[in-house]
């Protein structure tokens, strides 16, 4: 359960109301029927067809502070040992903003249809880091790859067999690839979704996220191919997203499993297209 206080601050963000999903709150008298409606818990979208989202208040060692712990599951299936793809936010997101384009539809959708077996979304908070250790002591990275698989466990669900990122979080998952290649670990899929792949250190020294281009260089999955490593990657980028300079760059340089250039920008209106897709290739790549 979550309490009264992380409901509040939810509706404030405009976080679960934002991807219409039930979420592990009360939903008794008390907190009253428009704010059961603004969480998703009640509405026009039956509640056999809106996914299970929960939302903890976990500490992380590697980022020193207290994050929001976000799972979204499909309902009715076992989550004993449900298999997990971590869920990594934009550039100004949290973890309660990091479904994007009808993600959590789409995905009890396709669970219901029998086109990809069930399985679960994780998020936590990243800040705007771009997933790496940008302030000394704050490592999201290191939480990603050390404390997410042990709160997963708590929870009873199975290890991240994926990391699916947007935006920011794209050039994060596809980090987070190359960390856990260098572990000699496996991952079963990556799904970046309009990847910040940034061309310029002029562009990029604006988000403040690199000390220097050195830094940055050492980083950067446009020049750091070869250490990507062999798990299968997808990617998805609107031919007029702002990025799309630094991703067909990576989609020239990479053998991808899935590489997907259609019309949209860098918004939600494409997002919704490419969502369907995206979650079949994460359902097809769930070791059975």
């Amino acid at each position: 359960m979550v309490g009264r206080r992380t409901v509040l601050t939810a509706l404030g963000g405009g976080a679960l109301a934002a991807v219409g999903v039930t979420a592990g709150v009360r939903t008794d008298a008390p907190f009253g029927e428009a704010l059961r409606y603004a969480l998703g818990v009640a509405g026009p979208v039956p509640a056999v067809q809106r996914a299970v989202v929960t939302v903890d208040r976990v500490r992380s060692r590697y980022r020193g502070r207290e994050v929001d712990l976000l799972t979204m599951v499909p309902p009715g299936v076992p989550t004993e040992g449900l298999p997990m793809s971590i869920l990594l936010h934009g550039r100004y997101g949290t973890a309660r903003l990091a479904a994007v384009g009808g993600m959590p539809e789409v995905l009890v959708a396709a669970v219901n249809r029998g086109s990809v077996p069930p399985f679960g979304f994780v998020a936590v908070d990243g800040d705007d880091h771009y997933w790496h250790e940008n302030v000394p002591g704050d490592d999201p990275m290191a939480m990603l790859l050390e404390e997410v698989p042990g709160w997963l466990a708590e929870r009873g669900y199975g290890a991240p067999f994926a990391c699916t990122g947007v935006s920011m979080g794209g050039f994060g998952a596809l980090l987070y690839a190359r960390r856990k290649h260098e572990r000699r670990e496996r991952v079963g899929a990556v799904a970046a979704i309009s990847p910040a792949l940034i061309t310029s250190w002029e562009e990029m020294a604006k988000r403040n996220a690199f000390r220097d281009p050195a830094q940055w260089a050492s980083l950067d999955p446009l020049r750091n191919l070869d250490a990507l490593g062999d798990a299968p990657i997808g990617v998805w980028v609107g031919d007029h997203d702002r990025f799309i300079e630094g991703t067909r760059r990576f989609i020239a340089g990479t053998r991808l499993a899935v590489a997907s250039v259609g019309p949209g920008g860098h918004d939600d209106a494409f997002y919704r297209k490419v969502v369907p897709d995206v979650i079949r290739f994460l359902g097809r790549r769930i070791s059975r």
